[in-house]
């Protein structure tokens, strides 16, 4: 049976109405949440721990900010907007010790809740509002009078009022415009983590930086390469984004079609969906939550190290420079704060 899938029609701003909405962290999702809630008419503020330096940033975007316990026990919502393993410290330190009977607690990704780096109390509401992309997409789709889908989900309810409070935040960011689906803590979590891990970041990175490689080492130019590897790629996603699978098919030539249905399985193959299943076992055993954990505890040394390898491969190079040479493509700061990406 299809999800219901809920619109503008069936949200409103009424159950936040009166209401104090604190985002804690003011990175991706928390700074488009809290600028998408805010010209929606919503009362929010922002929680940062001192020395934060979002602080001066969510300042200039025209909010009030406060330490995160005080922000805590101002908001009647609050939405916990840190990065996953970093969900734990601040809720002991932060939140736990200023929640009180009737509040809601509100997570854009059910990691902390499924993987029990939080155990609230039970006469606190517990949502989730997902948008399906990044912060900064988010926020550009509502200036521009366009929105993300997302996902609501209700882990606790004991004022009876959780999935209104959700369908309500999800409105005010702009997810109602695009719809919403109604899921389980697990599931987005579960299904989230394997998308990233296997298509959407990992597997497509991996994927175009082989693809690179090996153009490279047959002696083709570093452009070429670069064009038919990564340029390209938006094209075709935008296609699949915007018809299916079936639709991009339709858009490009019979031999581009057919070098799609025949050679494309023979490299996505069964070996590779073996890994895939393997990939979702462990995420759904818990085996990757705790591996990523541990990393995060002790120096976050192989994850540094990985990211910093991966900016040392040659298409990011090439990259940057054919990209300089087309002025519509927006030039992007990806070293300082993300609230400060636009």
């Amino acid at each position: 049976m299809p999800a219901k899938i809920y619109t503008e029609k069936d949200a409103s701003l009424a159950p936040l109405k009166g209401k104090t909405c604190a985002v804690i962290g003011f990175g991706s999702q928390g700074h488009a949440h809290a600028l998408n809630l805010k010209e929606s008419g919503v009362n929010v503020i922002i929680g940062l721990y001192a020395s934060s330096k979002s602080r001066k940033v969510a300042e200039e975007k025209g909010f009030k900010v406060y330490d995160t316990a005080e922000a805590v026990k101002l908001a009647d919502v609050i939405f916990v907007a840190v990065p996953d393993t970093k969900i734990g410290g601040v809720y002991k330190k932060d939140i736990a010790p200023n929640l009180t009977k009737g509040k809601t607690l509100l997570f854009s990704h059910g990691f902390a809740i499924l993987y029990k780096t939080v155990v609230p109390p039970k006469d606190v509401n517990v949502i989730m509002v997902a948008p399906k992309g990044p912060g900064h997409i988010v926020r550009r789709q509502y200036t521009e009078g366009k929105g993300v889908p997302g996902l609501i989900a209700i882990y606790q309810d004991p004022t009876k009022k959780s999935k209104q409070i959700a369908l309500a935040w999800a409105h005010g960011v702009g997810c109602t415009r695009g719809g919403v689906i109604q899921t389980t803590f697990k599931e987005e979590t579960e299904t989230d983590l394997f998308g990233e891990q296997t298509v959407l970041c990992g597997g497509t990175a991996a994927l175009v930086q082989a693809g690179f490689e090996v153009l490279i080492e047959a002696g083709y130019s570093p452009e070429m390469a670069y064009f038919e590897c990564l340029h390209e790629l938006k094209l075709i996603v935008d296609l699949m984004n915007e018809s299916g699978i079936a639709g991009m098919r339709f858009s490009i030539s019979e031999t581009a079609k057919w070098g799609d249905v025949k050679v494309g399985p023979k490299i996505i193959d069964a070996s590779v969906k073996k890994r895939m299943k393997a990939a979702l076992k462990d995420i759904q055993t818990g085996k990757f939550a705790k591996e990523w954990i541990k990393e995060t505890e002790t120096g976050y040394k192989t994850f540094n190290k990985l990211l910093k390898d991966g900016e040392k491969h040659p298409i990011e190079k090439t990259g940057s420079r054919l990209r300089g040479l087309m002025p519509w493509i927006k030039k992007r700061d990806v070293k300082g704060q993300q609230a400060s990406y636009e």
